[in-house]
């Protein structure tokens, strides 16, 4: 009897053909002590990829989808994973050597773990992390697959955006687990294509709607989703996609009670939320802020969880001049009241600090790098990454990777499998 993978590798593609196999090419490359299995699920691909990954390397699993289900259709392979864990992956990021076998012992030393984020490196040496310190990025995560399972998996009604907050939210919610590791890294392609879409703008507003509407306990709801709403709007107003925004806008409006109700079981319960948003955390270090002397700060950055900071710079007595953000200062923009100006306009004789008010670990970094060139104050980032990014990522060269593929013990433990599915044969997705 064939042994069991003990990881399955799990992405999804659609009219990226070179992409796609320059990244198989890689994982195919790479030597582990496991026995991993890749799932390649094609989006309808019409510029011949199913065709050339089938032709170039037949010894993994494909699924060709008769429709695009963008990346949520990763539900469809994590549905056929015969691993104990599950990695998913974009179809251009690749996790570096020996990231395998570690993802494997984070699992095993902690059998509540339930998802273990990976840091995602750019090619100019720039990380990428999601808002929330404790919310994974889609792109380089690994998943236990019992855990997975019991809370649903990807919701493939998302499509695209949001899909990892919903997942992270219901694991963490069902008691399992969370964390991002130092020691988990992806090298992230983010190969050139239009991200800026309509599309993008669509389910952005309404997926990030619909995760409020299913989550947020009543006492931030409204407060959430109006920050939501003015979030987007204003991005897509930037982007010239208002159309798209307000057509989501709709949609999610139209389904937001339903949701909320259908999902009331699982609302995040108080420590859980505060986990996730750390509320009375930000609270407490702008207390002991005002403890030092500091009586009026800036904000740098509309981050998409500010919310915490101006509640808990109101509470302890700490006056907030104005929020720097240089993309969202716009024509007399203010959140809450607090005017949103062009960093330039931030003076230090008007204040005694910078707060970086932005929660993701990558941003908040290069943010507090940025105001400690500009400004000579104190610049305090208390969700600042401390890994630092390394440009020169271990990569295996794409020529060397196809070349060595068929000797590696990774590409040998691949078992061949190609399935056509369409609608009749994985049924719609799940309205939950």
């Amino acid at each position: 009897m064939r042994e069991s993978p003990t990881i399955s590798v799990v992405l999804a593609t659609h009219n990226r053909r070179d992409v796609v196999l320059s990244t198989l090419h890689r994982l195919a490359a790479i030597r582990t002590c496991h026995r991993v299995e890749i799932i390649v699920v094609d989006n309808a691909s019409t510029d011949g990829t199913a065709d050339e990954i089938e032709s170039c390397l037949p010894a993994l699993n494909l699924i060709r989808l008769d429709e695009n289900l963008g990346s949520c259709a990763k539900a469809l392979g994590a549905d056929q994973a015969n691993g104990a864990f599950i990695l998913f992956l974009d179809d251009d990021s690749h996790p570096r050597e020996g990231g395998l076998e570690r993802m494997v012992e984070h699992f095993e030393e902690n059998p509540r773990l339930g998802a273990a984020g990976f840091q995602v490196h750019l090619p100019d040496g720039r990380r990428e992390s999601s808002a929330l310190p404790r919310v994974f990025v889609g792109c380089g995560v690994g998943l236990r697959r019992i855990a997975y399972d019991r809370v649903g998996g990807l919701d493939r009604d998302f499509f695209m955006q949001a899909e990892e907050y919903d997942l992270c939210f219901r694991l963490m919610g069902a008691g399992w687990d969370v964390e991002c590791f130092d020691d988990l890294h992806v090298d992230h392609l983010k190969t050139a294509r239009s991200r800026l879409t309509e599309r993008t703008c669509f389910y952005d507003t309404r997926n990030n709607l619909l995760v409020t509407a299913r989550y947020i306990p009543d006492a931030f709801e409204s407060v959430y989703r109006d920050d939501v709403l003015q979030r987007y709007r204003w991005i897509a107003e930037s982007q010239g996609h208002m159309s798209a925004n307000q057509h989501a806008e709709a949609e999610a409006m139209s389904r937001y009670n339903a949701e909320r109700s259908q999902f009331a079981a699982l609302r995040l319960s108080p420590t859980v939320f505060e986990e996730l948003f750390c509320i009375e955390e930000v609270a407490e270090h702008l207390r002991e802020l005002r403890a030092d002397g500091v009586q009026r700060i800036a904000l740098a950055n509309l981050g998409k969880n500010i919310f915490p900071f101006v509640r808990g710079a109101k509470r302890c007595g700490i006056e907030i001049a104005a929020i720097a953000d240089d993309y969202f200062a716009l024509g007399g923009r203010d959140y809450r009241g607090i005017p949103i100006v062009n960093s330039d306009d931030i003076s230090a004789d008007d204040i005694d600090a910078v707060v970086v008010s932005n929660m993701s670990p990558a941003h908040a970094a290069r943010s507090r790098q940025r105001w400690s060139n500009l400004i000579d104050l104190p610049v305090v980032a208390w969700y600042a990454d401390s890994v630092e990014s390394n440009p020169a990522s271990v990569v295996v060269p794409i020529e060397q990777a196809a070349d060595s593929a068929e000797d590696a013990p990774f590409a040998r433990s691949f078992s061949t499998h190609t399935r056509r599915v369409g609608n009749d044969a994985v049924g719609q997705p799940t309205k939950r």
